[in-house]
């Protein structure tokens, strides 16, 4: 099973497919998202967002997890 992710800013979609795993820099602290994951909203820190084996550096943002599908939307890189 996989989540459906996408990543967006202001300026671009960073990112759009399917993942095992997602790893977000949250206000709360580091945590990951995976198939079947409850529902979530949650606002993200400036840290490293990883998808599966790729690395992007992020602002501040705010995720939601609904479905196996989630969606970060991030200030610019």
């Amino acid at each position: 099973m996989f989540l459906d992710v996408t990543v967006l800013s202001p300026i671009e979609v960073i990112f759009e497919g399917k993942a095992k795993s997602i790893i977000l820099p949250g206000e709360e602290g580091v945590f990951e998202v995976l198939p079947f994951h409850k529902r979530i909203l949650s606002r993200l820190i400036s840290g490293r967002l990883f998808i599966d084996e790729q690395s992007f550096p992020i602002k501040r943002g705010v995720v939601k997890v609904n479905q196996n599908k989630v969606t970060v939307i991030v200030e610019e890189r």
